[in-house]
C-alpha cells in the first residue's frame, strides 16, 4: 500500500521477519525439546539478511538441507 502526502510516497513496511517461525520449522524436524543455540544463532542470522551464513549454521548442526533452506527463508518474510 504506498501513501502519498505532499509529493512523498510512504509505503507500508513489508511484513517483518519471523524468526520464531524459523526455529518452530527446525524443532518440527528435531521432532523433541526445545531447539538448540545453534538453531537460534542460525535463524537470527537469517533474520539479520545473511541466507547462506544461516542455512550453514543449521545444516552444521545437523539440520537437512531443505529444512534450513525453508527456514531461513520465512526468517525474512
Amino acid at each position: 500500500m504506498t501513501l502519498a502526502l505532499g509529493g512523498v510516497a510512504f509505503t507500508a513496511p513489508a511484513a517483518h521477519a519471523d524468526v520464531t517461525a524459523c526455529i518452530n520449522q527446525v524443532e518440527r524436524e528435531l521432532q523433541g525439546g526445545e531447539a538448540p543455540e545453534y538453531v537460534h544463532t542460525g535463524c537470527y542470522v537469517g533474520l539479520a539478511g545473511d541466507h547462506e551464513r544461516c542455512v550453514s549454521t543449521l545444516t552444521e548442526g545437523g539440520v537437512t538441507n531443505g529444512t534450513a533452506v525453508s527456514a531461513c527463508r520465512v526468517s525474512l518474510t
